[in-house]
């Protein structure tokens, strides 16, 4: 059994797999297995794989069934004492993997882990998703240190510290794969956007910790399979996030939650027609619908969780820290917030 096993999840990422998987190769290799799970790519990403990297392991999925269901049934097939779940469109630096396995190796409680993320394109700049770890408020929007919303920071060393987080982006993502598999991995459900933090919650309510490492750095580009601006991202990230809400939150937080949810929700809606998005206006409403119509097969997955008090919460409104209280930086929210 191999310790670290770098599964990179791939559905048409040619020429992503081209640019980013040289790196992953030579800054890997000595390390971990590289493993390619591909989900049904109809572009030329296996035979590319298969002439340019024949040493390269290669899972092959029979169809997309998203971020979820594409790594779960390609990590139920490879054994390793940890799994970095890495997107295809990351470029990453040399040793980037020690500093994190020795952390985690030196302390079981943490499930997962992060990287500094920073932007490819903007470098001295963090990466929307992930950026220095991840946090909640307490109506289940998610934000970064580095990233509140579209401010996002330059990097100036202001978060070189190894800290707590709430989660772990699944852009890149180490995984003690002993935790992964005991809580029964991603949920399928999900699809693509917002998994990897309904996982992390779960984690922490079995009381293990997310971390975030900022000696290990790696570049992003981001949107790679959805791009930024998608109506179908607007319905998975609001769909998602009520489901990991109903899953997750204690009884008695759960109504009123989702009660206020709905309406904020509704704001940003007619803040998407206003700006001309009706596709992401129509698809608020679609997440709503998608969800409710769906409840009953989520209830199951409420009886499995352990409701207790988790840290990383920030139990006040990121939207209101934002927009009205104008916010732009980690730093400025009130750390006394935060559980």
């Amino acid at each position: 059994m191999e310790k670290v096993a770098v599964v990179i999840l791939n559905w048409n990422g040619k020429n992503f797999l081209e640019q980013f998987l040289p790196q992953v190769i030579k800054y890997s290799a000595k390390d971990a297995e590289i493993i390619v799970a591909d989900n049904a790519s109809t572009d030329e990403s296996l035979a590319f794989l298969r002439k340019t990297y024949p040493e390269i392991r290669l899972i092959i999925n029979p169809f997309n069934g998203g971020f979820s269901k594409g790594y779960n049934d390609s990590l139920s097939q490879i054994e390793a004492k940890y799994y970095i779940l890495l997107n295809s469109d990351v470029e990453v630096t040399p040793g980037w993997i020690n500093p994190i396995i020795d952390l985690m190796d030196n302390d079981k409680s943490i499930a997962a882990c992060q990287p500094k993320i920073l932007s490819f394109h903007e470098r001295e700049k963090f990466e929307y998703a992930g950026a220095a770890g991840g946090f909640i408020d307490k109506f289940g929007y998610p934000f970064c240190r580095g990233r509140l919303f579209q401010s996002i920071e330059k990097d100036h060393g202001q978060y070189d510290d190894s800290v707590e987080v709430f989660w772990a982006t699944g852009a890149c993502m180490f995984v003690r794969a002993e935790y992964f598999h005991q809580l029964g991995g991603l949920d399928n459900d999900f699809f693509a956007h917002m998994e990897e933090i309904d996982l992390c919650w779960r984690m922490k309510r079995r009381g293990y910790k997310i971390v975030f490492c900022p000696s290990s750095v790696v570049y992003h580009v981001g949107g790679g399979t959805l791009p930024k601006k998608s109506a179908f991202k607007t319905y998975l990230n609001i769909r998602n996030n009520l489901i990991m809400l109903y899953k997750n939150l204690p009884a008695n937080r759960l109504f009123i939650v989702l009660f206020l949810r709905f309406f904020l929700d509704l704001i940003a809606a007619f803040k998407f027609l206003v700006d001309g998005g009706l596709n992401d206006f129509k698809a608020v409403f679609k997440a709503y619908i998608s969800f409710y119509s769906t409840i009953s097969r989520h209830k199951g997955k409420r009886k499995l969780q352990s409701h207790t008090k988790v840290s990383g919460i920030y139990r006040g409104s990121i939207v209101f820290s934002h927009y009205l209280f104008r916010r732009k930086k980690f730093s400025q929210l009130n750390p006394s917030r935060f559980e």
